[in-house]
């Protein structure tokens, strides 16, 4: 029998989150809702589920060991590159669309199209092209569109009439498909909306051809061709995306959009309030326009702009239309990120994340004066979640389904609610950790720096410990939240000895648009400042804080902060693991890139101060770089270069490279295990902490 150690665990379970239910369609007649979960806690195999919400009857529509009869799934790399840009983990059903009724879920196992019917409780396979991606009922569950090949496919429900609506004429082209840029950076995973009627779809036609190309090597394995793979880096050429519409009878209608002004489709929205919506974005992301297009003639009507001198940010779910045509969108104004309807502000002072359901009011994600705190209201605003902590919900009709993760209990609870009271509760499989998180959240220095500082669970008041700072730092992630389940790997790392901090900085969510927008142009200054911020004030207020015993380790934009932090203060920071940082920013991609640094044409020097190659002479403290061979996101290539800059300036350092790990790390029992053994002994020995 295998041993629970806690890191072993961590993995067999996936940070603990297997058993837990999401994905969630919900009946607008409050009948049922339809949700994806594995059979229990270390079941990475996800099936389709349905509960009668009259009952509270929870039963399995489709699972995939009998659907694939036993066998084992299979991946095609178009599928392996959606769960790459979506980090999607697990196995089997991981995603799955509803019609309108949440009745027919349409869904892929090893490429192939399946589709379950929550009523009869029926599931079949469908003889559709392979390997399908994406797969989408229409609202009136008659077909299902989908993806094979890079064509824009559909079916009929009973199986019948498969045939292509757009096939693509090169091999760089896609119908159907969000681009690389569009599924890493601008939380745009589809490229076709269905209309509200079922006869007609919004497609996204994508052309690699302009983008350069990069080869993504297995070193282990020299007899594999290299992975070719096309990366838009900053100041290089995206892919073109035109728009169509199609009918399922054949007509085609290119949709009139200046994609060369506006070459980022943000998204795209068709409901049967009005015509389709677009909102598209110029390459410098300082304006967005929102678009109504004419399905019938593909001619477009400029319905909103928003400029910013710096850029403009993108919230899930928005623009919308109410059922009344009034247009929902977010937009950052008199300090605050706002919820418009029309042009009435709806969402009073709060901070708004995301738009979760549009209909007679509009459901959000907010947080209030608490950034660590993140609320489901309507607006108003009305406060649905009630418990401090991180919430979530979708809706439909007058049924809600809402998540709520908190420090005062194990991973989420999932409720039902009906007109704000609970009517059910989804069950919840996941392993409880064995671990509970020993945290204070604290708010220091000028800037009110939100930090979480982690002791060992078996600290002695008095005792100096050698400090650990554990950040990502960056934009669009938060780490300092109000659940357990953010602070158990941390915990863990608390526990072998160390005090911890978790530091979120300037550019982090939920804090408005001054906060993220401060470090425009200066990611080396602002994140790291804030991190040092942190430490000192954290210190000055906790003597069991040992100064002189400092280490910083990272994961992604972490990494960087991580590299960062000891060539550029090694008067505060003694040793440093840096994972898959970015080492060079014109290595890395454009929307991301560009939006905070500029165009590398334009602005050479800021890309100059904000990379880390430069640096490399400087380093006095040992560094650990860890990056994965096969990571398409962060390439290897940063790591290399920055090591090859170390050894060439004579500094010390060590490089760790990764056989077949992509940006996600190992999830294997025993190797993540060692891997964070290994990471555990080298901060020991750079620290000269003993066990």
């Amino acid at each position: 029998m295998t041993s629970d150690t806690f890191l072993r665990l961590q993995a067999r379970t996936q940070r603990f989150t297997l058993g837990t239910p999401r994905g969630f369609s919900t009946a607008p007649d409050g009948s049922h809702v339809l949700f994806l979960r594995s059979a229990g806690g270390e079941d990475r195999t996800h099936a389709l589920w349905v509960q009668d919400l009259a009952t509270g009857q929870e039963t399995a529509l489709a699972v995939p060991a009998d659907l694939l009869a036993g066998g084992a799934e299979e991946l095609s790399p178009e599928e392996r590159a959606r769960r790459e840009r979506s980090r999607s983990q697990g196995a089997g059903i991981l995603a799955a669309a509803t019609d309108a009724a949440a009745r027919t879920a349409a869904f892929t196992l090893s490429g192939r199209l399946f589709t379950a019917d929550a009523l009869t409780r029926e599931t079949r396979e469908l003889p559709a092209t392979t390997p399908v991606i994406d797969p989408r009922p229409n609202p009136a569950g008659t077909h299902i569109a989908y993806v094979a090949g890079g064509a824009l496919r559909v079916i009929g429900v009973d199986g019948a009439d498969d045939r292509a609506l757009a096939e693509p004429a090169t091999a760089d082209e896609a119908h159907g498909l969000a681009e690389f840029i569009a599924a890493e950076e601008m939380q745009r995973s589809r490229g076709y909306w269905w209309s509200p009627e079922g006869d007609r779809l919004l497609v996204a036609h994508t052309d690699n051809a302009p983008v350069q190309r990069w080869h993504i090597a297995d070193p282990a394995n020299p007899a594999a061709e290299p992975a070719t793979v096309a990366y838009p880096a900053a100041g290089t050429p995206n892919a073109t995306v035109r728009l169509e519409v199609i009918g399922l009878d054949g007509t085609r209608t290119p949709v009139a959009w200046d994609n060369k002004a506006f070459p980022y489709l943000v998204t795209a929205h068709w409901s049967r309030h009005g015509k389709p919506l677009i909102a598209v974005q110029t390459r410098d992301q300082r304006t967005v326009e929102v678009h109504a297009v004419d399905p019938a003639t593909g001619a477009t009507e400029l319905l909103h702009t928003d400029t910013d001198d710096t850029w403009i940010e993108i919230f899930p779910g928005a623009p919308a239309w109410t059922p009344s045509g009034e247009l929902v969108r977010i937009a950052a104004a008199d300090g605050a990120n706002r919820l418009f309807v029309g042009d009435t502000c709806v969402s009073g002072d709060l901070q708004v994340r995301s738009v979760l359901h549009v209909g007679d009011d509009v459901l959000f994600t907010a947080s209030a004066e608490d950034p660590t705190q993140v609320h489901v209201y309507t607006s108003g605003p009305t406060r649905v979640s009630t418990e401090d902590g991180v919430h979530t919900a979708a809706r439909a009709g007058g049924t809600t389904v809402l998540v709520s993760s908190s420090l005062d209990w194990d991973g989420p609870r999932v409720r039902v609610l009906r007109d704000g009271e609970q009517v059910g509760e989804v069950a919840v499989l996941a392993t409880t950790p064995p671990i509970r998180p020993n945290v204070q959240l604290l708010t220091v220095g000028e800037r009110d720096l939100r930090v979480a500082l982690l002791y060992p669970s078996d600290h002695t008041p008095g005792t100096k410990l050698p400090v650990l700072l554990d950040p990502y730092g960056g934009p669009h992630a938060q780490r300092v939240l109000s659940t357990r389940g953010a602070f158990l790997h941390p915990q863990w790392l608390a526990d072998q000895g160390f005090a911890v901090l978790v530091a979120d900085g300037r550019g982090t969510p939920g804090r408005g648009p001054a906060w993220e927008r401060a470090i425009h142009h200066d990611f080396a200054g602002a994140t790291l400042d804030d991190q040092v911020d942190a430490l000192t004030a954290v210190a000055a207020d906790h003597p069991d804080l040992d100064l002189t015993r400092v280490a910083i380790r990272g994961w992604s934009y972490g990494g960087y902060l991580s590299a960062l932090a000891v060539l550029r203060r090694p008067d505060t920071f003694h040793a440093a693991i840096s994972g898959a940082p970015v080492t060079d920013w014109r290595l890395y991609d454009t929307h991301y890139t560009e939006r905070y640094l500029g165009h590398p044409t334009d602005h050479p020097d800021v890309y100059d101060r904000n990379s880390l190659i430069d640096d490399a002479p400087t380093l006095t403290r040992p560094l650990l770089l860890l990056h994965g061979l096969a990571d398409d996101n962060v390439v290897v290539a940063h790591s290399l270069r920055l090591s090859t800059a170390l050894v060439a300036a004579g500094r010390p350092h060590t490089l760790l490279p990764l056989p077949g790990v992509t940006h996600m790390t190992p999830q294997e029992d025993d190797v993540a295990e060692n891997f964070m053994l290994l990471q555990l002994r080298w901060l020991r020995e750079a620290l000269r902490t003993p066990e």
